[in-house]
């Protein structure tokens, strides 16, 4: 497991629709370890390295800063941005 002390990064991706829901993916990552979900639900649906209440306190997070969340993935071009994903990875 990892150090505990290092920073836990969060990348959101754009909006997508799935089975008629506007949905926005999350990746929580700390050096190996990672939590993956999505909102609105706030629901991690994987997650490796990270003990189950800090599994807690993501989701916790999530919801407390929901409105900001949606906001920053309903900015995000998915096109764009996997362009420029595809770009850096040359």
């Amino acid at each position: 497991m990892s150090d505990h002390a290092e920073e836990i990064n969060l990348d959101i991706s754009g909006v997508v629709e799935k089975d008629g829901k506007k949905i926005a993916h999350i990746r929580f990552s700390r050096g190996e370890d990672y939590a993956e979900g999505y909102i609105p639900d706030c629901i991690l649906t994987k997650v490796s390295g990270f003990t189950e209440e800090e599994a807690l306190q993501l989701s916790d997070y999530l919801r407390a800063n929901l409105t900001e969340f949606k906001k920053r993935a309903a900015a995000i071009n998915p096109l764009t941005a996997l362009m420029g994903k595809a770009e850096n990875k040359k």
